[in-house]
């Protein structure tokens, strides 16, 4: 009643080699390939939003995204998203587009 199926005659003849098999042979041998790269290390720490000179980095960006904050100031995504709602709150600069998971900010016009 229980217990495997017998084989058909095509299967008992069939010699191929099984997916481990394949897949031991095709194994590369772990080494720096041309996908790695050096990972960075982030900061931990906000810049000083009262800064002359940080105000003026930020002046000259066109829109202002977590990501393009991460990648100006070397920060966490989370960070920059942190940065930018804090400068939102000063009134620095002012929302103008995007959704939930990517917000857009434009400097505020100097007045």
């Amino acid at each position: 009643m229980g217990g495997p199926k017998k084989k058909s005659i095509s299967k008992m003849g069939d010699t191929r080699p099984t997916q481990e098999q394949k897949a031991q042979e095709t194994k590369k041998p772990k080494g720096k390939g041309k996908g790695e790269f050096e990972k960075k290390e982030r900061s931990m720490k906000l810049p000083d939003i009262n800064d002359g000179r940080f105000l003026s980095d930020i002046s000259k960006m066109g829109a202002l995204t977590p990501y393009s904050l991460a990648s100006q100031f070397n920060l966490k995504i989370s960070l920059a998203k942190d940065l930018l709602d804090e400068l939102a709150k000063k009134r620095l600069v002012k929302p103008v587009g995007g959704n939930a998971r990517v917000r857009i900010f434009q400097v505020a016009a100097a007045a």
